[in-house]
């Protein structure tokens, strides 16, 4: 019986792989899966299983899920009114080949947020609470990177941007979520549970701002817009549209607290302290 990764070709996807292969677990019982899996022939190299799914071919997660005996569902990354469609399949894949535990990367607050994002994830979770196949929801905050990937721009400029107000993020980054997520794949207890993955410190976007002209050295300001200057802004610099318009709802929900947790999940999973965003800058610019 194996451990099957979707999306092991994206980031989150890839490093839970190695957090799995860093626990011990026998690269033959790790299937890493992909749309395109040229891009962990590397992985296949050093014993993990490579196998194709596409979340819009039902019949390539059949194959892929076959005599998996746990599944990481890391949520799609589609067009957000594909995703629910996409999560069902593979929800649908999972239970017809017998999985023991389907474990969903889902988000903050996803059975109370209002933002578009979170209502498939919601509407996945709810899905997946239907069925009989045992799960259990691991809600990923923000990503550090979201905003350290942002510094050569920022940098550039010296600015954000952004329609979150005074809202606080209790970010994280992908390697801690990746690690959580390996710890529930390889321990028991967990089947049922809803956790709240969040970093130990959040902070504002003024704050963001002001802790990367701290550790770079460089004048750096926030500037609050209105959603639709946002999105505008995003969609001007080449954010395809729906993309921009989900990302700046997603910066009122952050504003309204639902990118706030303060329930130490994460950092018990993972047995140490989240990532800081000191942290994740300094890694990012040197």
């Amino acid at each position: 019986m194996s451990i099957v990764v979707t999306g092991a070709t994206g980031q989150l996807g890839r490093l839970a792989v190695e957090a799995l292969l860093r626990r011990g677990i026998p690269a033959s019982r790790i299937v890493a899966t992909g749309r395109d899996v040229a891009g962990i022939k590397d992985l296949a190299d050093r014993g993990v299983v490579v196998r194709r799914a596409d979340f819009g071919d039902p019949d390539s997660l059949a194959a892929a899920f076959e005599g998996a005996e746990k599944l990481l569902l890391i949520s799609a990354s589609v067009p957000v009114a594909d995703r629910f469609a996409n999560h069902r399949r593979a929800i649908d894949a999972a239970q017809a080949a017998g999985v023991s535990l389907v474990a969903y990367t889902s988000m903050t607050r996803a059975d109370t947020t209002a933002t578009i994002i979170g209502e498939t994830h919601r509407a996945t979770e709810e899905y997946l609470r239907e069925q009989t196949v045992p799960s259990v929801m691991l809600r990923n905050g923000w990503y550090l990177e979201n905003y350290t990937s942002q510094l050569p721009v920022v940098l550039e400029h010296g600015a954000f941007i952004g329609a979150a107000g005074q809202g606080r993020i209790s970010a994280a980054s992908r390697a801690d979520y990746a690690e959580a997520a390996a710890h529930v794949l390889t321990t028991e207890g967990h089947v049922g549970k809803v956790y709240e993955l969040a970093g130990d410190e959040a902070f504002t976007l003024n704050e963001l701002a002001a802790t990367v002209a701290d550790r770079t050295g460089r004048p750096i300001t926030y500037t609050d817009l209105p959603a639709e200057q946002f999105a505008a802004a995003l969609a001007g610099a080449g954010v395809p549209t729906e993309v921009a318009h989900a990302l700046a709802d997603a910066d009122l929900g952050l504003g309204r607290g639902e990118l706030y947790s303060d329930s130490g999940d994460l950092s018990r999973l993972i047995g140490r302290p989240t990532t800081t965003l000191a942290t994740a800058i300094d890694k990012a610019v040197r």
